[in-house]
Protein backbone atom coordinates (compact mmCIF):
# COMPACT_ATOMS: atom_id res chain seq x y z
CA UNK A 1 0.00 0.00 0.00
CA UNK A 2 1.43 3.34 -1.06
CA UNK A 3 1.43 6.04 1.61
CA UNK A 4 0.60 9.55 0.47
CA UNK A 5 2.18 12.63 2.00
CA UNK A 6 -0.35 15.45 2.10
CA UNK A 7 1.14 18.94 2.05
CA UNK A 8 -1.18 21.69 3.27
CA UNK A 9 -0.97 25.19 4.68
CA UNK A 10 -1.09 25.90 8.40
CA UNK A 11 -2.58 25.48 10.90
CA UNK A 12 -1.65 21.82 11.22
CA UNK A 13 -3.07 21.41 14.73
CA UNK A 14 -6.62 22.25 15.79
CA UNK A 15 -7.92 22.98 19.28
CA UNK A 16 -11.37 21.66 18.50
CA UNK A 17 -13.00 25.07 19.02
CA UNK A 18 -15.25 26.37 16.27
CA UNK A 19 -16.50 29.87 15.53
CA UNK A 20 -19.94 28.90 16.77
CA UNK A 21 -18.67 27.41 20.04
CA UNK A 22 -16.58 30.51 20.77
CA UNK A 23 -19.42 32.93 20.00
CA UNK A 24 -21.99 31.07 22.07
CA UNK A 25 -19.53 30.72 24.97
CA UNK A 26 -18.91 34.48 25.02
CA UNK A 27 -22.64 35.09 24.81
CA UNK A 28 -23.21 32.74 27.75
CA UNK A 29 -20.60 34.66 29.76
CA UNK A 30 -22.63 37.85 29.22
CA UNK A 31 -25.99 36.37 30.23
CA UNK A 32 -25.63 37.01 34.01
CA UNK A 33 -24.82 40.70 33.51
CA UNK A 34 -27.62 41.06 30.95
CA UNK A 35 -30.11 39.33 33.26
CA UNK A 36 -29.09 41.55 36.16
CA UNK A 37 -29.72 44.66 34.07
CA UNK A 38 -33.26 43.39 33.46
CA UNK A 39 -33.62 42.84 37.21
CA UNK A 40 -32.54 46.46 37.86
CA UNK A 41 -34.44 48.26 35.11
CA UNK A 42 -37.21 45.83 34.18
CA UNK A 43 -39.00 45.99 30.83
CA UNK A 44 -36.99 48.99 29.46
CA UNK A 45 -33.84 46.87 29.67
CA UNK A 46 -35.42 43.71 28.29
CA UNK A 47 -36.86 45.48 25.24
CA UNK A 48 -33.45 46.95 24.33
CA UNK A 49 -31.75 43.55 24.70
CA UNK A 50 -34.36 41.80 22.57
CA UNK A 51 -34.58 44.57 19.97
CA UNK A 52 -30.87 44.86 19.23
CA UNK A 53 -30.41 41.08 19.14
CA UNK A 54 -33.39 40.45 16.85
CA UNK A 55 -32.46 43.34 14.54
CA UNK A 56 -28.85 42.16 14.31
CA UNK A 57 -29.93 38.62 13.41
CA UNK A 58 -32.37 39.92 10.78
CA UNK A 59 -29.80 42.24 9.18
CA UNK A 60 -27.20 39.46 9.19
CA UNK A 61 -29.58 37.13 7.37
CA UNK A 62 -30.57 39.80 4.84
CA UNK A 63 -26.95 40.73 4.20
CA UNK A 64 -25.98 37.10 3.57
CA UNK A 65 -28.92 36.67 1.21
CA UNK A 66 -28.24 39.85 -0.78
CA UNK A 67 -24.53 39.06 -1.09
CA UNK A 68 -25.19 35.47 -2.15
CA UNK A 69 -23.41 34.02 0.87
CA UNK A 70 -24.44 31.05 3.02
CA UNK A 71 -26.60 31.96 6.00
CA UNK A 72 -24.33 32.14 9.06
CA UNK A 73 -26.87 32.82 11.79
CA UNK A 74 -26.09 29.58 13.62
CA UNK A 75 -22.55 30.71 14.46
CA UNK A 76 -23.96 33.18 16.99
CA UNK A 77 -21.89 36.16 15.86
CA UNK A 78 -24.92 38.31 15.01
CA UNK A 79 -26.65 37.50 18.29
CA UNK A 80 -23.45 38.27 20.22
CA UNK A 81 -23.10 41.61 18.44
CA UNK A 82 -26.69 42.41 19.39
CA UNK A 83 -26.13 41.57 23.06
CA UNK A 84 -22.90 43.59 23.30
CA UNK A 85 -24.53 46.53 21.52
CA UNK A 86 -27.46 46.42 23.95
CA UNK A 87 -25.13 46.37 26.94
CA UNK A 88 -23.60 49.67 25.76
CA UNK A 89 -27.00 51.37 25.47
CA UNK A 90 -29.26 52.96 28.11
CA UNK A 91 -32.46 51.17 29.14
CA UNK A 92 -35.64 52.52 27.60
CA UNK A 93 -34.01 53.52 24.31
CA UNK A 94 -36.62 53.73 21.52
CA UNK A 95 -36.76 50.52 19.51
CA UNK A 96 -36.25 52.24 16.17
CA UNK A 97 -32.94 53.66 17.42
CA UNK A 98 -31.95 50.13 18.46
CA UNK A 99 -32.70 49.07 14.89
CA UNK A 100 -30.49 51.83 13.47
CA UNK A 101 -27.65 50.76 15.74
CA UNK A 102 -28.05 47.14 14.67
CA UNK A 103 -28.01 48.15 10.99
CA UNK A 104 -24.78 50.11 11.41
CA UNK A 105 -23.20 47.29 13.43
CA UNK A 106 -24.04 44.45 11.05
CA UNK A 107 -24.34 46.01 7.60
CA UNK A 108 -22.01 49.01 7.70
CA UNK A 109 -19.31 47.78 10.07
CA UNK A 110 -19.29 44.10 9.12
CA UNK A 111 -21.05 42.95 5.95
CA UNK A 112 -19.68 45.62 3.59
CA UNK A 113 -16.15 44.52 4.52
CA UNK A 114 -16.90 40.91 3.62
CA UNK A 115 -18.50 39.55 6.78
CA UNK A 116 -17.17 37.88 9.89
CA UNK A 117 -13.39 37.84 10.11
CA UNK A 118 -12.82 40.72 7.70
CA UNK A 119 -14.18 43.74 9.58
CA UNK A 120 -11.45 46.14 10.78
CA UNK A 121 -13.55 47.69 13.56
CA UNK A 122 -15.60 46.14 16.34
CA UNK A 123 -19.17 46.08 14.94
CA UNK A 124 -21.01 46.69 18.21
CA UNK A 125 -18.73 49.59 19.12
CA UNK A 126 -19.18 51.12 15.69
CA UNK A 127 -22.94 50.98 16.11
CA UNK A 128 -22.78 52.44 19.60
CA UNK A 129 -20.53 55.36 18.65
CA UNK A 130 -22.71 56.15 15.62
CA UNK A 131 -25.81 56.28 17.82
CA UNK A 132 -24.06 58.47 20.39
CA UNK A 133 -23.08 60.99 17.73
CA UNK A 134 -26.37 60.85 15.80
CA UNK A 135 -28.77 60.73 18.77
CA UNK A 136 -26.97 62.30 21.75
CA UNK A 137 -30.10 63.12 23.77
CA UNK A 138 -31.64 59.60 23.90
CA UNK A 139 -28.20 58.03 24.32
CA UNK A 140 -27.53 60.10 27.44
CA UNK A 141 -30.91 59.71 29.13
CA UNK A 142 -30.12 57.38 32.03
CA UNK A 143 -32.97 55.64 33.82
CA UNK A 144 -32.43 54.96 37.51
CA UNK A 145 -32.80 51.45 38.98
CA UNK A 146 -36.19 50.46 40.37
CA UNK A 147 -36.86 51.54 43.94
CA UNK A 148 -34.39 54.42 44.22
CA UNK A 149 -37.08 56.94 45.16
CA UNK A 150 -36.38 60.60 44.51
CA UNK A 151 -32.63 60.49 45.17
CA UNK A 152 -29.67 58.67 43.64
CA UNK A 153 -26.13 59.11 44.99
CA UNK A 154 -27.68 61.74 47.31
CA UNK A 155 -28.62 63.76 44.23
CA UNK A 156 -32.19 64.59 43.10
CA UNK A 157 -33.50 62.65 40.13
CA UNK A 158 -35.58 63.92 37.21
CA UNK A 159 -38.98 62.36 36.45
CA UNK A 160 -40.83 62.49 33.14
CA UNK A 161 -44.35 61.54 32.03
CA UNK A 162 -45.13 59.58 28.87
CA UNK A 163 -45.06 62.79 26.79
CA UNK A 164 -41.57 63.63 28.02
CA UNK A 165 -42.68 66.45 30.31
CA UNK A 166 -40.78 66.99 33.57
CA UNK A 167 -42.93 66.10 36.59
CA UNK A 168 -42.45 65.36 40.26
CA UNK A 169 -40.69 62.07 41.00
CA UNK A 170 -43.50 61.10 43.36
CA UNK A 171 -46.32 61.86 40.93
CA UNK A 172 -48.69 59.13 39.78
CA UNK A 173 -48.15 59.80 36.08
CA UNK A 174 -44.38 59.25 36.10
CA UNK A 175 -43.24 57.29 33.04
CA UNK A 176 -39.46 57.49 33.57
CA UNK A 177 -37.00 58.67 36.20
CA UNK A 178 -33.51 59.69 35.11
CA UNK A 179 -30.34 60.86 36.80
CA UNK A 180 -26.71 61.53 35.95
CA UNK A 181 -24.36 58.55 35.96
CA UNK A 182 -21.37 58.48 38.35
CA UNK A 183 -19.06 59.39 35.48
CA UNK A 184 -21.40 62.20 34.51
CA UNK A 185 -21.31 63.58 38.05
CA UNK A 186 -17.54 63.32 38.09
CA UNK A 187 -17.25 65.16 34.79
CA UNK A 188 -19.62 67.94 35.81
CA UNK A 189 -18.84 68.44 39.52
CA UNK A 190 -15.44 66.86 40.17
CA UNK A 191 -14.35 64.20 42.63
CA UNK A 192 -16.20 65.79 45.57
CA UNK A 193 -19.53 64.78 44.02
CA UNK A 194 -18.62 61.07 44.02
CA UNK A 195 -16.43 60.90 47.11
CA UNK A 196 -19.12 59.44 49.37
CA UNK A 197 -20.32 56.69 47.02
CA UNK A 198 -20.07 53.11 48.28
CA UNK A 199 -17.98 51.45 45.58
CA UNK A 200 -18.33 47.97 47.09
CA UNK A 201 -22.13 47.96 46.88
CA UNK A 202 -23.22 50.58 44.38
CA UNK A 203 -20.50 49.83 41.81
CA UNK A 204 -19.16 46.30 42.29
CA UNK A 205 -22.44 44.52 43.03
CA UNK A 206 -24.47 46.92 40.96
CA UNK A 207 -26.94 49.53 42.16
CA UNK A 208 -26.11 52.32 39.74
CA UNK A 209 -27.58 53.74 36.57
CA UNK A 210 -25.94 53.87 33.19
CA UNK A 211 -25.75 51.56 30.19
CA UNK A 212 -27.04 48.03 30.68
CA UNK A 213 -23.49 46.70 30.85
CA UNK A 214 -22.30 49.25 33.41
CA UNK A 215 -24.45 48.02 36.28
CA UNK A 216 -22.60 45.07 37.83
CA UNK A 217 -18.82 44.88 37.80
CA UNK A 218 -18.69 41.58 39.65
CA UNK A 219 -20.84 39.75 37.09
CA UNK A 220 -18.81 41.08 34.18
CA UNK A 221 -15.60 40.11 35.97
CA UNK A 222 -17.00 36.64 36.59
CA UNK A 223 -17.87 36.34 32.91
CA UNK A 224 -14.38 37.41 31.91
CA UNK A 225 -12.76 34.89 34.26
CA UNK A 226 -15.05 32.22 32.83
CA UNK A 227 -13.72 33.01 29.35
CA UNK A 228 -10.18 32.80 30.69
CA UNK A 229 -10.78 29.37 32.21
CA UNK A 230 -12.30 28.15 28.94
CA UNK A 231 -9.26 29.58 27.10
CA UNK A 232 -11.46 31.67 24.86
CA UNK A 233 -9.41 34.78 25.65
CA UNK A 234 -5.99 35.43 27.19
CA UNK A 235 -5.23 37.75 30.10
CA UNK A 236 -3.01 40.15 28.20
CA UNK A 237 -5.57 42.62 26.83
CA UNK A 238 -7.92 42.82 29.86
CA UNK A 239 -5.12 43.13 32.41
CA UNK A 240 -3.12 45.73 30.44
CA UNK A 241 -6.35 47.66 29.73
CA UNK A 242 -7.35 47.82 33.41
CA UNK A 243 -3.78 48.42 34.58
CA UNK A 244 -3.48 51.49 32.32
CA UNK A 245 -6.81 52.85 33.57
CA UNK A 246 -5.83 52.26 37.21
CA UNK A 247 -2.35 53.76 36.79
CA UNK A 248 -3.53 57.01 35.18
CA UNK A 249 -6.41 57.33 37.66
CA UNK A 250 -4.08 56.79 40.62
CA UNK A 251 -1.53 59.35 39.37
CA UNK A 252 -4.10 62.06 38.60
CA UNK A 253 -5.90 61.43 41.90
CA UNK A 254 -2.61 61.77 43.80
CA UNK A 255 -1.87 65.05 42.02
CA UNK A 256 -5.33 66.59 42.55
CA UNK A 257 -7.70 64.47 44.69
CA UNK A 258 -10.38 67.18 44.72
CA UNK A 259 -10.78 67.05 40.95
CA UNK A 260 -9.83 63.50 39.93
CA UNK A 261 -11.34 60.29 41.29
CA UNK A 262 -9.26 57.30 42.33
CA UNK A 263 -8.39 54.10 40.51
CA UNK A 264 -11.16 51.96 42.03
CA UNK A 265 -13.84 54.44 40.97
CA UNK A 266 -12.65 54.49 37.36
CA UNK A 267 -12.33 50.70 37.18
CA UNK A 268 -15.80 49.98 38.54
CA UNK A 269 -17.78 52.69 36.76
CA UNK A 270 -18.60 53.02 33.11
CA UNK A 271 -17.69 50.37 30.57
CA UNK A 272 -14.15 49.42 31.60
CA UNK A 273 -14.97 45.81 32.56
CA UNK A 274 -17.24 45.30 29.55
CA UNK A 275 -14.69 46.86 27.23
CA UNK A 276 -11.64 45.11 28.66
CA UNK A 277 -13.07 41.59 28.85
CA UNK A 278 -15.60 41.44 26.01
CA UNK A 279 -14.95 44.16 23.41
CA UNK A 280 -11.20 44.71 23.23
CA UNK A 281 -10.62 40.92 23.16
CA UNK A 282 -12.53 40.45 19.90
CA UNK A 283 -10.41 38.08 17.79
CA UNK A 284 -10.91 39.90 14.49
CA UNK A 285 -10.12 43.44 15.64
CA UNK A 286 -7.34 42.81 18.19
CA UNK A 287 -3.65 41.92 17.67
CA UNK A 288 -2.52 38.33 17.16
CA UNK A 289 0.68 38.29 19.20
CA UNK A 290 1.40 38.60 22.92
CA UNK A 291 3.39 41.84 22.84
CA UNK A 292 0.83 43.36 20.52
CA UNK A 293 -2.00 42.43 22.86
CA UNK A 294 -0.27 44.15 25.77
CA UNK A 295 0.29 47.29 23.70
CA UNK A 296 -3.28 47.20 22.41
CA UNK A 297 -4.82 46.80 25.87
CA UNK A 298 -2.65 49.51 27.38
CA UNK A 299 -3.53 51.84 24.50
CA UNK A 300 -7.23 51.26 25.09
CA UNK A 301 -6.81 52.08 28.77
CA UNK A 302 -4.78 55.23 28.13
CA UNK A 303 -7.21 56.55 25.52
CA UNK A 304 -10.18 55.76 27.77
CA UNK A 305 -8.70 57.88 30.55
CA UNK A 306 -7.65 60.71 28.22
CA UNK A 307 -11.25 60.97 26.98
CA UNK A 308 -12.74 60.66 30.46
CA UNK A 309 -10.49 63.24 32.07
CA UNK A 310 -9.85 65.84 29.37
CA UNK A 311 -12.28 65.36 26.46
CA UNK A 312 -15.92 66.31 26.01
CA UNK A 313 -17.38 62.90 26.87
CA UNK A 314 -17.52 61.46 30.41
CA UNK A 315 -16.90 57.95 29.02
CA UNK A 316 -14.34 56.90 26.44
CA UNK A 317 -14.23 53.09 26.24
CA UNK A 318 -16.04 52.79 22.89
CA UNK A 319 -13.94 55.48 21.22
CA UNK A 320 -10.74 54.02 22.67
CA UNK A 321 -11.46 50.52 21.38
CA UNK A 322 -12.26 51.79 17.88
CA UNK A 323 -9.17 53.99 17.74
CA UNK A 324 -6.96 51.09 18.79
CA UNK A 325 -8.72 48.82 16.25
CA UNK A 326 -7.34 51.15 13.58
CA UNK A 327 -3.83 50.58 14.96
CA UNK A 328 -3.99 46.78 14.90
CA UNK A 329 -2.32 46.28 11.47
CA UNK A 330 0.73 48.30 12.45
CA UNK A 331 0.85 46.70 15.90
CA UNK A 332 0.84 43.27 14.28
CA UNK A 333 3.59 44.37 11.89
CA UNK A 334 5.99 45.48 14.61
CA UNK A 335 5.23 42.76 17.18
CA UNK A 336 5.30 39.81 14.80
CA UNK A 337 7.79 37.21 16.11
CA UNK A 338 10.64 36.15 13.88
CA UNK A 339 10.23 32.91 12.00
CA UNK A 340 11.79 29.87 13.58
CA UNK A 341 15.47 29.53 12.63
CA UNK A 342 15.94 32.97 11.07
CA UNK A 343 17.59 34.43 14.17
CA UNK A 344 20.11 31.59 14.40
CA UNK A 345 20.85 31.90 10.69
CA UNK A 346 21.57 35.63 11.06
CA UNK A 347 23.89 34.93 13.98
CA UNK A 348 25.78 32.33 11.96
CA UNK A 349 26.23 34.75 9.06
CA UNK A 350 27.61 37.40 11.40
CA UNK A 351 30.03 34.88 12.90
CA UNK A 352 31.17 33.79 9.42
CA UNK A 353 31.71 37.38 8.30
CA UNK A 354 33.75 38.11 11.42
Amino acid sequence: MTKQLIVSSSPHAHSGKTTASIMWTVLAALVPAAAYSVYLFGLPALTVLLATTVFCVIFEGLSNFMMGKPVTLKDGSAALTGIILALTLPPGLPLWICGVGAFVSIVVAKSVFGGLGQNPFNPAMTGRVFLLIAFPAPLTKWLVPTGTGEMLFNKPVSAFDAAGNLVSAGAANVDAITAATPLGLLSEEGAKAVMGMDTSTEFLIGQINGSLGETSGILLLAGGIFLLTRKIISWHIPVSFMAAVAAIAAITHAVNPEHYAGALFHLLTGGVFLGAWFMATDYVTSPMFTRGKLIFGAGCGVLTMVIRLWAGYPEGVSFAVLLMNACVPIINMYTKPKKFGLQDLAAKKEAANA
